[in-house]
């Protein structure tokens, strides 16, 4: 469903598993960017009244998302660490070029985010299946069914506000270039990288 041109290789479970509080906080300072991403878009396209409902919505979404995270954190007697760059989503941000048309910065724009939610999906997926730790594979898994339905909708909105062909070459065009990025990046502690 997802179509990501390189799977995520199963023993980065191995690298979570050793470093829980490392994850848990790179994850929820994800949702958090999350959350501030949509409300960027509604900042950046008001005139799109369905996106700027279904952004609404996300941003609440991924700030509950940030709390379910930071309160394992604290069941577990984790604290919330520093935030980190995100190598992974830099590099897709400049993937497309500046400029352009205000409507190929909105669908730009909303290809990277759902490559980004498509491979936090798979991530998740992994974490249910394989973390040893059941309770947290169970809560990887309800983000997993969460994050997909992201993707779609991204991809989505792409399609209805862009040329369809453009919209999918593009995607494609996309998808490659995160292959490359996905091979070059270290495999960490991360939820991207």
């Amino acid at each position: 469903m997802l179509h990501l041109k390189l799977p995520t290789d199963p023993r980065w479970v191995n690298i979570v598993e050793k470093n829980i509080e490392e994850i848990l906080t790179d994850h929820a300072y994800c949702e958090q960017k999350a959350a501030s991403s949509a409300i960027s878009f509604i900042i950046g396209f008001p005139e799109y009244s369905e996106l700027v409902a279904a952004m609404s919505d996300l941003a609440m979404e991924e700030m509950s998302h940030f709390k379910m995270v930071h309160d394992i954190m604290i069941e577990r007697g984790l604290h919330l660490g520093r935030e980190r760059k995100d190598a992974y989503v830099h590099k897709l941000r400049f993937f497309f070029p500046k400029g352009g048309s205000r409507v190929e910065s909105l669908v730009n724009r909303l290809l990277v985010a759902a490559l980004i939610e498509g491979r936090s999906c798979e991530r998740f997926r992994l974490l249910s299946e394989e973390l040893e730790d059941k309770k947290l594979a169970k809560f990887y898994r309800k983000l997993m069914i969460s994050e997909a339905g992201h993707y779609t909708m991204f991809l989505n909105f792409a399609r209805q506000y862009g040329d369809r062909a453009k919209v999918d070459a593009k995607w494609q065009e996309l998808l490659d270039f995160e292959k490359q990025v996905m091979k070059d990046l270290s495999v960490t502690e991360t939820i991207h990288g």
